[in-house]
């Protein structure tokens, strides 16, 4: 599956869980959907950023520079999670929510990508130009979320041990039967 039709997919089931695309009717739900966008990076000055970007700063930026250039140093060995200054023909899954919540935010990239994709650029480029390019305003945020899904998996993996640990012990402390079975 490409890039964009993930992105695609992503886009239309956040316009489908509730009407006209917003987050709640209430405000308390508001107030999360405020904390989901500056979790994933999406701020003021982000889309500030964003709006200034025409078709011609995407014409005119070199990926193959930025490729050969390119040392993250807060690329996640262990997960393989990529930060938004490696440049990798797939997005990360906080590179994805990202996109497709700015998109949501800033009505002037998604016609930019609309004029842009597929004749000028491959999807691909475009998202790989745009992490480039806001690397500044959101790199803070790709790390946090890199940082919370290890300890979420580490918090897992304790889970799960401390689970095994529990069955091993139960069927230790079965009394046996003569012919060496444990008793249910």
């Amino acid at each position: 599956m490409n890039i964009a039709s993930k992105i695609r997919r992503s886009f239309f089931t956040e316009k489908k869980k509730l009407p006209n695309g917003n987050s709640s009717l209430n405000g308390s739900s508001s107030r999360k959907e405020e904390g989901k966008d500056e979790l994933l990076g999406v701020t003021d000055e982000l889309i500030d950023h964003v709006r200034s970007f025409t078709i011609d700063t995407f014409k005119d930026f070199s990926l193959d520079d930025e490729e050969e250039a390119s040392v993250n140093p807060l690329e996640d060995e262990d997960n393989g999670v990529s930060s938004s200054a490696n440049v990798k023909k797939d997005l990360s899954d906080w590179q994805e929510r990202h996109a497709v919540l700015v998109l949501s935010k800033s009505k002037e990239l998604s016609q930019l990508r609309f004029k842009l994709c597929p004749r000028l650029l491959k999807e691909e480029q475009f998202w790989r130009i745009y992490f480039q390019l806001v690397r500044n305003l959101v790199a803070k945020y790709e790390v946090l979320a890199i940082q919370q899904a290890k300890i979420r998996r580490m918090a897992m993996e304790e889970t799960s041990e401390t689970k095994v640990v529990y069955e091993v012990e139960m069927s230790e402390t079965r009394p046996k039967l003569s012919n060496g079975l444990a008793t249910p």
